[in-house]
């Protein structure tokens, strides 16, 4: 007969993680940023007469199609290093609540109700799942709304940098309370327009410059794409992101408390970092 042995606490010294990451995670998360921040910023980096530039409206879909590859070996590789069932479990949920979410306030001046649910997953889960959990939210609801495009590679990289930043706030033990509701909702404030500002960047490209003035040109300078840049993301998504903003800050100090404490009591009891062992069966 086997028996499972009683899971141990996590020391208090450190909070507890639903995945670890190990070298090969954090270099792979390294790169995809990496690769992540040229698909970006490439109309800023490539000069006027380069190659690049010339094939400015297939650049976009060549990033998409890298980073979709790239995210899929970083969400294995994170999860042959200790995405274990109840990780899976807990991230199916999440997910699944999170691409719910998403169309709830769409179309509505920015009311993303889906943003605070990353951030104190984030939070509370660590980096490495924060990092899964929001490019899988990201697909799961793309695949929901019907939102499926060139565009979507770039959501899951910036959902995933999204939540695991939440996941990488300082005062994972010690921080709790008020302090920690007013982290989170400054990290949800700012955060939710850092996330608008690097999709404007995705798809700032794809406008020919003969549309408007505000468009991407391939054979303007830096400084003059930089102006048009900024006019673009004042004219069209300004409004949107601040109100992304102001209802993760709202939902963040309303629902934090009750949700962190179902978070952290979940992860608890699923004690994700605590080997199941089984006993040789007597005599």
């Amino acid at each position: 007969m086997t028996t499972t042995s009683a899971p141990r606490p996590a020391p208090a010294s450190r909070p507890v993680r639903a995945v670890r990451l190990g070298p090969r995670s954090i270099a792979a998360l390294g790169l995809v940023s990496a690769v992540g921040v040229v698909a970006f910023c490439w109309p800023f980096l490539a000069p006027p007469a380069s190659r690049l530039s010339a094939h400015a409206e297939d650049a976009p879909w060549l990033f998409a199609g890298l980073l979709l590859m790239m995210i899929a070996v970083v969400a294995a590789t994170i999860s042959e290093s200790g995405l274990g069932p109840k990780a899976v479990a807990m991230l199916g949920v999440l997910a699944a609540t999170g691409a719910a979410l998403r169309p709830v306030g769409a179309g509505t001046a920015g009311i993303e109700p889906m943003f605070f649910l990353m951030v104190l997953s984030g939070r509370v889960l660590g980096p490495g799942f924060g990092f899964v959990l929001g490019s899988v939210t990201m697909f799961a609801s793309a695949l929901l709304t019907g939102g499926v495009g060139p565009w979507l590679p770039f959501q899951m990289l910036a959902m995933g940098w999204f939540t695991m930043g939440a996941g990488l706030l300082p005062g994972q033990v010690r921080l709790r309370g008020r302090a920690e509701l007013l982290l989170l909702a400054g990290y949800g404030f700012c955060a939710a327009f850092a996330y608008g500002t690097v999709m404007n960047l995705a798809g700032w490209p794809f406008m020919g410059s003969g549309t408007s003035n505000i468009a991407f040109d391939a054979h303007a300078s830096v400084p003059a794409n930089l102006a048009r840049f900024a006019a673009y993301c004042l004219a069209t998504s300004l409004g949107w992101d601040l109100g992304r903003a102001l209802c993760t800050v709202v939902l963040t100090l309303a629902i934090g408390p009750v949700l962190l404490r179902a978070l952290r009591r979940a992860t608890r009891r699923a004690a994700f970092e605590t080997a199941v062992t089984f006993d040789a069966p007597a005599g």
